[in-house]
């Protein structure tokens, strides 16, 4: 599982944007039960009471940049 939040486009019924790309990229890092979440969601839950343990930083594949990935604890 993953989470990353942004904003999406929407196209007909689809949803599309490189938020939907981020999450999908994402999930493609995930290990079974696992939950990986972006920096970006980290940082919006903070002081939430969940806990996080850094999985590193991974390019993603059509974005720009590298992105850094948490596990939720």
């Amino acid at each position: 599982m993953r989470l990353h939040t942004g904003e999406i486009e929407m196209i007909d019924a689809d949803v599309a944007g490189v938020a939907v790309h981020n999450g999908a990229r994402i999930a493609a890092l995930a290990g079974p039960r696992e939950v990986l979440v972006s920096r970006t969601v980290r940082d919006l839950v903070a002081g939430a009471g969940f806990e996080f343990a850094a999985r590193g930083i991974h390019p993603l594949k059509g974005i720009q940049d590298h992105w850094e990935v948490y596990a939720l604890v």
